[in-house]
């Protein structure tokens, strides 16, 4: 029997109350995220071990866009779905070649929700939801690809094309086209009044809330887009105008009735089934009036972000000559803030970018050719209403200090000119910044540097803290990297994907993981041109070890 008191006394038993409060703030150790963030905390530590390496393990090329979402490669228009979980190529679906009716136009990968009761047993495993270019909106399995629901959106003159979220994994947005008449009705004088088609859906289960028109006749004639996001209609016009409505309100004063998709409905002389064919979706959001203005902001080229804490936006005063030059104000009053004006006086062919971080944390990142600055906002202590810009951190490139270059000519008579000139900021010659991210599961920034002398280029990846910008990583990329190509970069946890885009419509994907087993490693790297195979798998081609 323990003892009931001193240095060795047991820990009293919790009270199931406690328990289940603490569980309920987030505080449960056997819980599921606890796991969780403990196996990421592993992994990353081993990702940053000095021994651990990246391979690349395969290769493959395509003649159609290369897609990456969660371990799943998507080629041939999602028509080819492979893990880059497996070490060899592993084909989880093959669909035979779709007709240019059935192309998909866009997609997005759902995730099941946590602590959600679903009404399908498929409804707890990931799935795409994919819109065709017939207007259909499809969600198929992730992997296996059979088609799990199917709903038509519309059989008017819009063609939907874009698919994205108002919020994360719970509210979609399906954005039309703009809508254009053609050239002979446009020259009997015909107008056209509705500019695009919006439809929202709540996802899994997929429940439609409702469409609505955006009308130049409502919210003016020069409106050039639209779009949905967190509960804020963002309508975008000409001038560099960002206007903000409440989606919510919205919807809540203008829908006219609510619609469950499968149900049978009367609407404007139309009899049918909402979501299938012929009819598809009823237009049941009817904007009569111009709805209460949350808020506008002129910006150039409509840049415009909401972000940090408290909320600031970020905008590009509307004039071309402030190109580069990024504003941080108040959302509150319209404040600049305190050190307000981002300038980093980039003489480059490329522009540098600004974002609040996705992290959450508040801070804002700008991106320069050969700086990275991570900003943070902060009250300004001799006055608490207003807010102060500082640095956070800086990554620098790894750079010579000298960027002046000088060429030789000897003239006719021997005489030896030196012209010396400057180089550009982001010159290929020199190290350059071409991608930034964030790993949120292992909260590591991820940067990619280029460096391309000639024909040459040559790339790494950077595992950076996303605290301190401590770099903990470097990932060189064995691949040559054209800078005049288009590329991208994910890192996903222990794996690392480059897609390229060559001219002619030629891409490439080349996969990395993870090596620990640094002795193998190098015997491996020895001799890899003699272990590279080249197999055919679903009538393609790949490259691996």
């Amino acid at each position: 029997m323990r003892p009931a008191g001193g240095k060795g006394a047991a820990r009293r038993a919790p009270n199931a109350c406690w328990l289940l409060g603490r569980r309920a703030h987030g505080f449960y150790a056997r819980d599921a995220g606890v796991a969780l963030r403990k196996n990421m905390g592993l992994l990353r530590s081993l990702l940053c071990q000095e021994s651990t390496t990246f391979k690349n393990v395969w290769t493959t090329h395509s003649a159609s866009p290369v897609a990456y979402e969660r371990g799943r490669i998507y080629l041939d228009n999602y028509q080819c779905c492979i893990s880059s979980i497996a070490q060899e190529p592993r084909i989880l679906y093959q669909k035979p070649k779709c007709s240019k009716s059935e192309k998909i136009e866009d997609a997005l990968l759902l995730e099941c929700p946590l602590g959600e009761v679903l009404p399908n047993p498929s409804d707890y495993k990931s799935s795409l939801i994919v819109l065709t270019a017939q207007n259909w909106l499809l969600r198929l399995s992730a992997d296996s690809g059979e088609i799990l629901e199917k709903i038509y959106l519309a059989g008017c003159g819009c063609k939907f094309r874009y698919l994205s979220w108002d919020t994360p994994q719970e509210v979609m947005v399906i954005k039309s086209a703009q809508n254009k008449l053609p050239a002979a009705s446009r020259q009997a004088g015909i107008q056209q009044s509705v500019l695009f088609h919006l439809a929202v859906f709540q996802v899994l289960p997929l429940s439609f809330v409702g469409m609505l028109e955006i009308n130049k006749k409502i919210f003016g004639n020069s409106v050039t887009d639209v779009d949905v996001s967190n509960g804020i209609l963002i309508v975008m016009y000409s001038m560099g105008l960002v206007r903000l409505y409440n989606f919510q309100a919205i919807t809540e004063q203008f829908m006219e009735q609510p619609f469950d998709l499968g149900c049978e409905f009367n609407w404007n002389g139309q009899v049918g089934v909402v979501g299938k064919y012929p009819f598809g979706l009823p237009c049941n959001i009817k904007i009569t009036d111009t709805p209460p203005l949350l808020f506008e902001a002129s910006s150039l080229e409509n840049a415009f972000q909401i972000g940090g804490y408290p909320w600031h936006y970020i905008i590009t005063p509307n004039k071309k000559k402030h190109k580069g030059v990024f504003y941080i104000c108040s959302l509150k009053d319209n404040a600049l803030a305190k050190n307000g004006i981002q300038d980093m006086k980039c003489c480059s062919l490329e522009p540098d970018w600004i974002y609040f971080h996705p992290d959450m944390s508040g801070r804002i990142i700008h991106v320069g050719p050969n700086l990275i600055k991570v900003l943070k906002l902060k009250e300004v202590e001799s006055n608490t209403d207003q807010t102060e810009i500082s640095e956070d951190f800086l990554i620098v490139a790894n750079r010579e200090e000298n960027c002046v270059n000088s060429s030789v000519t000897v003239t006719a008579s021997g005489r030896v000119v030196k012209t010396r000139y400057n180089l550009l900021d982001d010159d290929p010659e020199q190290e350059t910044f071409k991608i930034v991210d964030y790993e949120d599961e292992l909260d590591l920034l991820t940067t990619v540097a280029v460096t391309q002398i000639g024909a040459d280029g040559r790339a790494h990846l950077d595992l950076h803290c996303n605290e301190q910008g401590i770099l903990l990583k470097s990932i060189p990329l064995l691949e040559s990297w054209d800078v005049t190509y288009s590329h991208e970069v994910y890192f996903d946890r222990d794996t690392v994907l480059h897609i390229e885009q060559k001219p002619n419509r030629r891409f490439s994907c080349y996969v990395y993981q993870m090596v620990c087993d640094t002795a193998k490693e190098d015997e491996c790297s020895r001799c890899e041109k003699a272990e590279r195979v080249f197999c055919k798998k679903g009538g393609r081609i790949f490259e691996y070890i």
